[in-house]
Protein backbone atom coordinates (compact mmCIF):
# COMPACT_ATOMS: atom_id res chain seq x y z
CA UNK A 1 0.00 0.00 0.00
CA UNK A 2 2.88 2.63 0.94
CA UNK A 3 4.42 1.55 -1.78
CA UNK A 4 1.88 2.40 -4.11
CA UNK A 5 0.74 5.67 -2.68
CA UNK A 6 4.64 6.25 -3.11
CA UNK A 7 4.35 5.43 -6.76
CA UNK A 8 0.96 7.62 -7.33
CA UNK A 9 3.12 10.50 -5.42
CA UNK A 10 5.94 10.13 -8.15
CA UNK A 11 3.55 10.20 -10.98
CA UNK A 12 2.29 13.14 -9.48
CA UNK A 13 5.25 14.83 -8.80
CA UNK A 14 6.35 13.67 -12.64
CA UNK A 15 3.00 15.28 -13.79
CA UNK A 16 3.44 18.56 -12.30
CA UNK A 17 7.03 18.98 -13.57
CA UNK A 18 5.71 18.19 -17.06
CA UNK A 19 3.34 20.82 -16.60
CA UNK A 20 5.40 23.19 -14.90
CA UNK A 21 7.40 22.80 -18.28
CA UNK A 22 5.04 23.48 -20.60
CA UNK A 23 3.98 26.77 -18.65
CA UNK A 24 7.43 27.88 -19.00
CA UNK A 25 7.46 26.84 -22.65
CA UNK A 26 4.18 28.72 -22.64
CA UNK A 27 5.29 32.12 -21.43
CA UNK A 28 8.52 31.69 -22.95
CA UNK A 29 7.00 31.39 -26.62
CA UNK A 30 4.66 34.08 -25.71
CA UNK A 31 7.09 36.82 -24.29
CA UNK A 32 9.31 35.77 -27.76
CA UNK A 33 6.56 36.18 -30.03
CA UNK A 34 5.22 39.43 -28.39
CA UNK A 35 8.39 40.47 -29.02
CA UNK A 36 8.03 40.38 -32.74
CA UNK A 37 4.68 42.94 -32.01
CA UNK A 38 6.67 45.69 -31.25
CA UNK A 39 5.58 47.78 -33.86
CA UNK A 40 1.82 47.59 -33.44
CA UNK A 41 2.14 47.50 -29.71
CA UNK A 42 3.93 50.63 -29.41
CA UNK A 43 1.49 52.07 -31.94
CA UNK A 44 -1.66 50.82 -30.12
CA UNK A 45 0.13 52.40 -26.87
CA UNK A 46 0.41 56.12 -28.94
CA UNK A 47 -2.95 56.11 -29.93
CA UNK A 48 -4.88 55.10 -27.33
CA UNK A 49 -4.47 58.18 -25.13
CA UNK A 50 -6.39 60.61 -27.86
CA UNK A 51 -9.30 58.64 -27.26
CA UNK A 52 -9.68 59.71 -23.45
CA UNK A 53 -8.97 63.47 -24.02
CA UNK A 54 -10.98 65.94 -23.24
CA UNK A 55 -13.01 63.99 -20.81
CA UNK A 56 -13.28 64.90 -16.62
CA UNK A 57 -10.24 63.34 -14.99
CA UNK A 58 -12.55 60.67 -12.76
CA UNK A 59 -14.13 59.22 -16.77
CA UNK A 60 -9.95 58.47 -17.96
CA UNK A 61 -9.48 55.26 -15.78
CA UNK A 62 -13.02 54.10 -16.50
CA UNK A 63 -12.66 54.66 -20.57
CA UNK A 64 -9.63 52.95 -21.07
CA UNK A 65 -11.28 50.20 -18.87
CA UNK A 66 -13.91 49.78 -21.20
CA UNK A 67 -11.33 50.20 -24.24
CA UNK A 68 -8.96 47.40 -22.35
CA UNK A 69 -12.02 45.13 -21.78
CA UNK A 70 -13.27 45.02 -25.59
CA UNK A 71 -9.33 44.23 -26.73
CA UNK A 72 -9.65 41.27 -24.61
CA UNK A 73 -12.65 40.46 -26.06
CA UNK A 74 -11.46 41.02 -29.19
CA UNK A 75 -8.44 38.94 -28.65
CA UNK A 76 -9.86 35.99 -27.36
CA UNK A 77 -12.92 35.69 -28.52
CA UNK A 78 -12.84 36.42 -32.45
CA UNK A 79 -9.23 36.90 -33.42
CA UNK A 80 -7.55 33.75 -31.48
CA UNK A 81 -9.84 31.09 -32.74
CA UNK A 82 -9.24 32.63 -36.30
CA UNK A 83 -5.52 32.57 -36.29
CA UNK A 84 -5.88 29.09 -34.85
CA UNK A 85 -8.17 28.14 -37.71
CA UNK A 86 -5.98 29.53 -39.84
CA UNK A 87 -2.52 28.19 -38.62
CA UNK A 88 -4.26 24.49 -38.69
CA UNK A 89 -6.67 25.14 -41.83
CA UNK A 90 -4.66 27.75 -44.13
CA UNK A 91 -1.35 27.89 -42.99
CA UNK A 92 -0.45 29.37 -46.44
CA UNK A 93 -2.56 32.66 -45.58
CA UNK A 94 -0.43 33.84 -43.10
CA UNK A 95 2.16 35.45 -44.88
CA UNK A 96 -0.31 37.57 -47.21
CA UNK A 97 -2.51 38.38 -43.77
CA UNK A 98 0.65 39.68 -42.40
CA UNK A 99 1.90 41.27 -45.37
CA UNK A 100 -1.79 43.33 -45.52
CA UNK A 101 -1.11 44.43 -41.62
CA UNK A 102 2.42 45.39 -42.43
CA UNK A 103 0.81 47.95 -45.42
CA UNK A 104 -1.06 48.89 -42.68
CA UNK A 105 1.24 49.91 -40.34
CA UNK A 106 2.39 51.71 -43.45
CA UNK A 107 0.00 53.78 -44.34
CA UNK A 108 -0.92 54.69 -40.58
CA UNK A 109 3.06 55.70 -40.14
CA UNK A 110 3.39 57.52 -43.64
CA UNK A 111 -0.07 59.10 -42.77
CA UNK A 112 1.19 60.71 -39.61
CA UNK A 113 3.99 61.55 -41.61
CA UNK A 114 1.94 63.55 -44.06
CA UNK A 115 -0.06 64.95 -41.09
CA UNK A 116 3.17 66.16 -39.40
CA UNK A 117 3.45 68.75 -42.31
CA UNK A 118 0.70 69.17 -43.11
CA UNK A 119 -0.78 70.39 -39.30
CA UNK A 120 -3.68 72.63 -40.75
CA UNK A 121 -5.71 69.37 -41.29
CA UNK A 122 -5.26 67.91 -37.99
CA UNK A 123 -6.29 71.25 -36.37
CA UNK A 124 -9.21 71.25 -38.26
CA UNK A 125 -9.86 67.34 -37.56
CA UNK A 126 -9.38 68.98 -33.93
CA UNK A 127 -11.54 72.00 -34.17
CA UNK A 128 -14.60 69.22 -35.24
CA UNK A 129 -14.16 67.27 -32.55
CA UNK A 130 -14.82 70.28 -30.33
CA UNK A 131 -18.29 70.54 -31.34
CA UNK A 132 -20.38 70.14 -27.90
CA UNK A 133 -22.22 66.80 -27.58
CA UNK A 134 -23.80 64.61 -25.08
CA UNK A 135 -20.72 63.62 -22.89
CA UNK A 136 -22.03 59.98 -22.05
CA UNK A 137 -23.17 59.50 -25.68
CA UNK A 138 -19.44 61.42 -26.76
CA UNK A 139 -17.76 58.78 -24.57
CA UNK A 140 -19.39 55.50 -25.67
CA UNK A 141 -18.39 56.68 -29.33
CA UNK A 142 -15.14 57.34 -28.59
CA UNK A 143 -14.75 54.13 -26.54
CA UNK A 144 -16.57 52.33 -29.69
CA UNK A 145 -14.07 54.04 -31.66
CA UNK A 146 -11.13 52.50 -30.06
CA UNK A 147 -12.28 49.70 -29.35
CA UNK A 148 -12.85 49.32 -33.38
CA UNK A 149 -8.85 50.79 -33.81
CA UNK A 150 -7.83 48.42 -31.50
CA UNK A 151 -9.07 45.34 -33.57
CA UNK A 152 -7.15 46.39 -36.98
CA UNK A 153 -4.18 46.55 -34.36
CA UNK A 154 -4.89 43.57 -32.42
CA UNK A 155 -5.13 41.30 -35.81
CA UNK A 156 -1.80 42.62 -36.62
CA UNK A 157 -0.16 41.39 -33.08
CA UNK A 158 -2.10 38.03 -32.81
CA UNK A 159 -0.77 37.51 -36.62
CA UNK A 160 2.80 38.70 -35.99
CA UNK A 161 2.68 36.28 -32.39
CA UNK A 162 1.17 33.61 -34.22
CA UNK A 163 4.19 33.42 -37.19
CA UNK A 164 6.86 33.64 -34.51
CA UNK A 165 5.52 30.89 -32.53
CA UNK A 166 7.40 27.20 -32.93
CA UNK A 167 5.17 24.24 -34.92
CA UNK A 168 3.78 22.53 -31.92
CA UNK A 169 0.41 20.98 -30.64
CA UNK A 170 -3.26 22.93 -30.98
CA UNK A 171 -3.38 23.68 -27.16
CA UNK A 172 0.03 25.00 -27.02
CA UNK A 173 -0.61 27.24 -29.61
CA UNK A 174 -3.66 28.25 -28.03
CA UNK A 175 -1.82 28.80 -24.85
CA UNK A 176 0.72 31.09 -26.00
CA UNK A 177 -1.54 33.04 -27.91
CA UNK A 178 -4.14 33.52 -24.96
CA UNK A 179 -0.63 34.43 -23.13
CA UNK A 180 0.46 36.95 -25.32
CA UNK A 181 -2.70 38.59 -26.08
CA UNK A 182 -3.45 38.87 -22.20
CA UNK A 183 -0.34 40.08 -21.38
CA UNK A 184 0.22 42.53 -24.40
CA UNK A 185 -3.18 43.92 -23.54
CA UNK A 186 -2.43 44.66 -20.37
CA UNK A 187 0.98 46.35 -21.03
CA UNK A 188 -0.17 48.16 -23.16
CA UNK A 189 -3.83 49.72 -20.93
CA UNK A 190 -1.42 49.68 -18.23
CA UNK A 191 0.98 51.78 -19.46
CA UNK A 192 -1.72 53.82 -21.50
CA UNK A 193 -3.57 54.18 -17.85
CA UNK A 194 -0.31 55.80 -16.23
CA UNK A 195 0.48 58.15 -19.65
CA UNK A 196 -3.21 59.33 -18.94
CA UNK A 197 -2.93 60.41 -15.04
CA UNK A 198 0.82 61.51 -14.82
CA UNK A 199 -0.04 64.63 -14.92
CA UNK A 200 -2.90 64.42 -12.09
CA UNK A 201 0.05 62.63 -10.07
CA UNK A 202 2.22 65.56 -11.09
CA UNK A 203 -0.29 68.54 -10.23
CA UNK A 204 -0.84 66.53 -7.16
CA UNK A 205 2.71 66.49 -6.15
CA UNK A 206 3.24 70.29 -7.12
CA UNK A 207 0.04 71.02 -4.81
CA UNK A 208 -0.08 68.85 -2.04
CA UNK A 209 3.84 67.71 -1.67
CA UNK A 210 5.71 69.47 1.81
CA UNK A 211 9.18 68.92 0.27
CA UNK A 212 10.71 71.39 -2.42
CA UNK A 213 11.88 68.50 -4.04
CA UNK A 214 8.38 66.62 -4.18
CA UNK A 215 6.99 69.97 -5.88
CA UNK A 216 9.92 70.14 -8.16
CA UNK A 217 9.32 66.75 -9.37
CA UNK A 218 5.65 67.28 -9.99
CA UNK A 219 6.36 70.55 -11.98
CA UNK A 220 8.46 68.64 -13.88
CA UNK A 221 5.86 65.79 -14.78
CA UNK A 222 3.12 68.39 -15.45
CA UNK A 223 5.32 70.62 -17.82
CA UNK A 224 7.33 67.13 -19.62
CA UNK A 225 4.29 64.96 -20.47
CA UNK A 226 3.25 67.00 -23.04
CA UNK A 227 6.89 66.69 -24.54
CA UNK A 228 6.87 62.76 -23.40
CA UNK A 229 3.64 62.24 -25.53
CA UNK A 230 5.05 63.91 -29.21
CA UNK A 231 8.18 61.63 -28.01
CA UNK A 232 5.93 58.54 -27.90
CA UNK A 233 3.68 59.29 -30.67
CA UNK A 234 7.46 59.76 -32.77
CA UNK A 235 8.49 56.60 -31.60
CA UNK A 236 5.27 54.75 -32.86
CA UNK A 237 5.38 56.18 -36.49
CA UNK A 238 9.26 54.92 -36.47
CA UNK A 239 8.38 51.81 -34.92
CA UNK A 240 5.27 51.05 -37.36
CA UNK A 241 7.59 52.08 -40.27
CA UNK A 242 10.36 50.05 -39.72
CA UNK A 243 7.91 46.65 -38.59
CA UNK A 244 5.74 47.11 -41.51
CA UNK A 245 8.25 47.52 -43.71
CA UNK A 246 9.82 44.69 -42.91
CA UNK A 247 6.82 42.67 -42.75
CA UNK A 248 5.68 43.80 -46.02
CA UNK A 249 9.82 42.21 -47.56
CA UNK A 250 10.29 39.45 -45.62
CA UNK A 251 6.88 38.69 -47.23
CA UNK A 252 7.58 39.65 -50.80
CA UNK A 253 10.82 37.16 -50.33
CA UNK A 254 8.65 34.16 -48.62
CA UNK A 255 6.02 34.60 -51.93
CA UNK A 256 9.47 34.49 -53.66
CA UNK A 257 10.35 38.41 -54.92
CA UNK A 258 13.84 38.78 -52.52
CA UNK A 259 15.61 41.17 -54.49
CA UNK A 260 14.54 44.01 -52.42
CA UNK A 261 14.89 41.99 -49.45
CA UNK A 262 18.78 40.70 -50.29
CA UNK A 263 19.66 43.70 -51.73
CA UNK A 264 18.68 45.44 -48.34
CA UNK A 265 20.70 42.95 -46.28
CA UNK A 266 23.63 43.20 -48.64
CA UNK A 267 23.40 47.27 -48.09
CA UNK A 268 22.94 46.54 -44.33
CA UNK A 269 26.16 43.85 -44.49
CA UNK A 270 28.19 46.69 -45.99
CA UNK A 271 27.16 49.65 -43.13
CA UNK A 272 27.95 47.16 -40.72
CA UNK A 273 31.55 46.45 -42.24
CA UNK A 274 32.64 49.82 -42.53
CA UNK A 275 32.45 50.65 -38.41
CA UNK A 276 34.54 49.01 -35.41
CA UNK A 277 33.92 45.27 -35.19
CA UNK A 278 32.64 46.14 -31.44
CA UNK A 279 29.82 48.09 -33.54
CA UNK A 280 29.72 46.18 -36.26
CA UNK A 281 26.44 44.25 -35.45
CA UNK A 282 24.47 47.11 -34.07
CA UNK A 283 25.42 49.69 -37.20
CA UNK A 284 23.90 47.08 -39.50
CA UNK A 285 20.71 46.35 -37.42
CA UNK A 286 20.21 49.99 -37.76
CA UNK A 287 21.29 50.10 -41.48
CA UNK A 288 18.55 47.66 -41.81
CA UNK A 289 15.97 48.91 -39.95
CA UNK A 290 16.23 52.17 -41.62
CA UNK A 291 16.17 51.09 -44.95
CA UNK A 292 13.41 48.87 -44.17
CA UNK A 293 11.21 52.05 -42.77
CA UNK A 294 12.28 54.35 -45.76
CA UNK A 295 10.54 51.53 -47.77
CA UNK A 296 7.85 51.46 -45.34
CA UNK A 297 6.99 55.45 -45.61
CA UNK A 298 7.08 55.20 -49.60
CA UNK A 299 4.57 52.30 -49.40
CA UNK A 300 2.55 54.11 -47.02
CA UNK A 301 2.56 57.41 -48.74
CA UNK A 302 1.47 54.97 -52.00
CA UNK A 303 -1.05 53.61 -50.21
CA UNK A 304 -2.89 57.19 -48.56
CA UNK A 305 -4.27 57.58 -51.98
CA UNK A 306 -6.09 54.25 -52.03
CA UNK A 307 -7.30 53.82 -48.10
CA UNK A 308 -8.69 57.70 -48.23
CA UNK A 309 -10.24 57.59 -51.78
CA UNK A 310 -11.57 53.96 -51.67
CA UNK A 311 -11.25 51.53 -48.37
CA UNK A 312 -11.75 54.56 -46.13
CA UNK A 313 -15.72 55.86 -47.80
CA UNK A 314 -16.28 51.87 -48.22
CA UNK A 315 -15.04 51.18 -44.47
CA UNK A 316 -17.42 54.00 -43.64
CA UNK A 317 -20.77 52.96 -45.26
CA UNK A 318 -20.11 49.31 -43.88
CA UNK A 319 -19.37 50.70 -40.29
CA UNK A 320 -20.68 54.01 -39.93
CA UNK A 321 -19.57 57.53 -38.59
CA UNK A 322 -17.84 54.81 -35.90
CA UNK A 323 -15.96 52.75 -37.94
CA UNK A 324 -14.59 55.77 -40.16
CA UNK A 325 -13.39 57.05 -36.38
CA UNK A 326 -11.88 54.23 -35.74
CA UNK A 327 -8.68 54.22 -38.70
CA UNK A 328 -6.81 56.77 -36.86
Amino acid sequence: MAGGLLALLDDVAGIAKVAAASIDDVAAGAAKASAKAAGAVIDDAAVTPKYVHGFEAKRELPIIWKIAKGSIRNKLLILLPAALLLANFAPWAIAPLLMLGGAYLCFEGAEKVVHAFAPHEAHHAAAEDEIPEDVAHLEEKKAAGAIKTDFILSAEIMTIILSGIPESNFWMEASTLALAGVGITVAVYGSVALIVKMDDVGLAMYAGGRLSLTRALGRGLVRGMPYFMKLLTLVGTAAMLWVGGSIVVHGLEELGFGWLGHHIHDWAYAVGHMVPAAYEGFAEWTAKAAMDGVFGVLLGAALIPVATKVIGPIWGRLFGSAGAEGSH
